[in-house]
């Protein structure tokens, strides 16, 4: 690994299915923790979370939903991501064409403006034009969520070589809106009540927020774009009652420290907000209201990693994923966390 975190992933430490399919709970996954003021890492089972956490510490969480978001052709498959902001009446979403290989899929760089896509039951995508050079933006004949629940099928990519059922893809703490995102909040996933249970007699404390995720295609190693987040009052006062109080808000995945740095001024106060977000967390910007954060192993030069290393710093960041590396950690949203704390 270089100091730029840029690494070589070896394919055996992607996760291929849930933990459930390795003979594991949900929460017997692995949870390797990094410190950032003694510089050291530790290695432990994710439900050993509640021994790692102090009463009081507050826990913000996603509440998103896991949209079915892939709708497959014969040669195609079509990866519906975020409306277009403004566009939601239209049916306008931004779509991704994926080429399908055997299982799995690929980038697929055709497409043309105006193109008509047939898609299964009776429904046809107009193209309308490119959003970046994976993305379109793109026009369903009929109300995408609906039309999701009836023909899609969670996204999915070459690592996980089957089909899972959707429920394989929400987590504990999501709360169908009748909407959701993408793809899963997968930081929360390992969670179960009991867990939670656990946590909260405990005396840590869990905040809801939401941001549904847009696709995020590992072949694409480009910034986030707009996504819909809504940061309720009752998270916004109890972020600024345990900051008023020294105590650490830790973001349970990288969703939650773009939505509360989001609504945070630059004094650092949270308030509450909702809308669209095109925040991108960097190391020269910093975090201004997360003190910790959970996440699952993020791939080479993603942003996500810029996140990361504005919360962890980067010698911590590198001797964590170091260790990943050298114990054999899995990536991906069925694998192991990464806990990072102050």
């Amino acid at each position: 690994m270089t100091g730029t975190l840029d690494f070589v992933l070896p394919p055996g430490l992607e996760a291929h299915e849930p933990p459930e399919a390795r003979g594991r709970a949900r929460d017997g996954v692995r949870l390797l923790a990094g410190y950032r003021a003694a510089g050291t890492v530790a290695h432990h089972e994710f439900r050993e979370l509640p021994a790692l956490l102090r009463p009081s510490d507050l826990l913000v969480v996603n509440t998103s939903a896991t949209l079915p978001a892939a709708v497959r052709l014969d040669k195609i498959a079509v990866h519906f991501s975020t409306p277009v902001p403004g566009g939601e009446e239209e049916n306008l979403w931004l779509v991704e064409l994926r080429r399908r290989a055997g299982k799995s899929s690929l980038p697929y760089a055709g497409g043309s403006e105006g193109e008509w896509i047939p898609l299964p039951g009776g429904a046809t995508l107009t193209l309308v034009a490119r959003h970046t050079e994976r993305l379109w933006r793109a026009r369903l004949s009929t109300d995408v969520v609906p039309y999701l629940r009836r023909h899609g099928v969670p996204i999915r990519y070459g690592y996980v070589p089957r089909d899972w059922p959707a429920a394989a893809y929400q987590t504990a703490f999501a709360y169908d809106r009748g909407t959701g995102g993408a793809e899963m909040p997968s930081a929360a996933r390992p969670f179960t009540p009991e867990l939670v249970t656990r946590l909260v007699s405990g005396g840590v404390l869990i905040a809801p927020l939401t941001l549904h995720t847009g696709v995020a295609s590992p072949e694409a190693h480009e910034p986030p774009y707009a996504e819909r987040y809504e940061v309720p009052a009752v998270t916004a006062d109890l972020v600024e009652h345990v900051r008023a109080r020294s105590g650490r808000v830790i973001a349970v995945g990288t969703t939650v420290v773009r939505a509360l740095e989001t609504v945070a001024a630059a004094d650092g106060r949270v308030r509450a907000g909702s809308g669209w977000t095109e925040h991108v967390v960097t190391p020269e910007d910093g975090v201004r209201v997360v003190d910790g954060l959970l996440t699952g192993l993020h791939e080479p030069k993603s942003s996500h990693l810029m996140m990361l290393t504005a919360i962890a710093g980067l010698d911590l960041l590198a001797a964590t994923y170091e260790a990943a590396l050298a114990e054999g950690y899995l990536w991906h949203e069925f694998g192991d966390l990464n806990l990072l704390l102050p």
